[in-house]
């Protein structure tokens, strides 16, 4: 498949607006704005368009459900607080190609009835940030954003927001928190972020690579766009491939791909090393093993297969990896970027990783096996949001797959892998 959202990432000054005006850039917004908004959100529904940060919800429905009784001003809300291990995606959007993702806002805009949008960034982008203030300047002093855009008599403002560094403000209720000046704590749902979003108004949340897809369906159709992938799982996807591969990068492919032809395209396997897992959408997903590499790249390829794709981070992991400390690795992380709101979420993790790292450490005994079992059942499903399944992941997905792993940790006080695997990691670790 031909890139689509990246085909121009590596040219020179790509992130201008010259560059962007000189290939076909914002000629969608010109179309759409000749469009009824209900046009266009019809036309993003007919194209299928999946939400890109993880959870792969309609985005023609999700703009459909916004309430437009409201006398309340509506919002438009960019997700861009990517901090998924193993997700790079976003960053590489707003970088090396801003104005998609600004024309993607004002379409969106157009089509609920917004007339702001809010770009809410990673408070580590601070190179990216610049870059997309900077484009958004440009837009605003070519015309194509502000008050009457293009002569059409539609207003629209993008504003970048800096987050605080935490990771719970991907969740879309925490980040509305944190853009009216709160914390990042996720709400209570229902109400929806559709009905009672930002400052209590009508509000659509979607991820930067979702809105960056909103131009191409305009110009090109639904049907073209449906076109690029299987079944209910069309368009052009960006995967973040990591780990034991020879070329880790972002790779543009449609989902009818598999997870064996991405690795192929990052170069492989490292010489000498075979594969022992791979986890398919960011480091909060399980792990599926090397006889499921045929697995069709998709949404609902990937959940039939027993994970999910979410942000579609692919970590691979070959022959040396330890899972016990994997699963420690990945906790120390989660138990560092909990909320803190939920009591199971909280308290839970904390524990998490202080029996992981026992076992890791050799300090384990075989009783910890059932007692990380009982912690896990007691914090998944048992939180506001998502955070809680996606912290106890790393234990439930190694403890199905590699049990003995754990078992030789305790058993034998070490873990099995070479002593000079153990050295390199654990200081890389700790």
């Amino acid at each position: 498949m031909e890139a689509v959202l990246t085909k121009y990432v590596r040219e020179p000054n790509s992130f201008t607006l010259d560059f962007y005006l000189r290939h076909l850039g914002y000629d969608a917004l010109r179309k759409a704005l000749q469009m009824k908004p209900d046009e266009v959100i019809e036309l993003v529904k007919a194209s299928g368009l999946r939400g890109r940060g993880g959870a792969g919800f309609p985005t023609g429905m999700k703009w459909q459900f916004v309430d437009k009784k409201s006398l309340k001003p509506r919002y438009i809300a960019c997700n861009a607080d990517e901090s998924e291990p193993g997700t790079f995606k976003d960053h590489l959007l707003m970088e090396r190609n801003p104005h998609q993702l600004i024309e993607g806002c004002a379409i969106a805009c157009h089509a609920i009835g917004a007339k702001v949008a809010y770009i809410y960034i990673r408070g580590e982008f601070l190179h990216v940030q610049q870059v997309l203030e900077g484009a958004i300047d440009e837009a605003y002093a070519a015309g194509f954003l502000g008050k009457n855009i293009l002569g059409t008599g539609f207003d629209c403002d993008v504003f970048v927001h800096r987050g605080a560094g935490a990771y719970e403000a991907g969740e879309e209720t925490a980040l509305l928190e944190s853009l009216e000046g709160k914390r990042a704590q996720p709400r209570n749902k229902p109400p929806f972020p559709a009905v009672v979003g930002l400052y209590g108004a009508p509000t659509a949340v979607n991820n930067v690579e979702t809105l960056s897809n909103v131009p191409h369906i305009v110009l090109n159709g639904a049907e073209w766009y449906v076109g690029l992938g299987p079944e209910k799982n069309g368009g052009p996807k960006l995967y973040c491939v990591s780990g034991h591969v020879k070329r880790p990068g972002v790779y543009e492919a449609s989902m009818s791909t598999t997870l064996r032809e991405l690795i192929d395209r990052a170069g492989g396997m490292r010489e000498g090393r075979t594969l022992k897992a791979v986890i398919p959408g960011g480091s909060s997903v399980p792990i599926l093993l090397p006889d499921q590499l045929d697995t069709q790249a998709s949404f609902d390829g990937v959940q039939k297969a027993g994970s999910l794709l979410g942000s579609a981070g692919m970590i691979v992991l070959d022959d040396t990896t330890c899972m016990v400390w994997l699963a420690e690795n990945l906790l120390h992380f989660y138990r560092h970027e909990s909320c803190g709101k939920c009591t199971p979420c909280r308290e839970g993790t904390d524990w998490l990783h202080k029996i992981v790292r026992r076992i890791e450490h050799g300090e384990g005994q075989m009783r910890d096996l059932d007692l990380l079992a009982s912690l896990t059942a007691n914090i998944g499903g048992k939180t506001l949001c998502a955070f809680g399944d996606a912290a106890v992941t790393p234990i439930v997905t190694t403890l199905k797959n590699f049990r003995h792993e754990y078992e030789a940790h305790i058993k034998e006080g070490r873990c099995t892998l070479p002593s000079e695997w153990r050295a390199r990691h654990r200081v890389a670790a700790h």
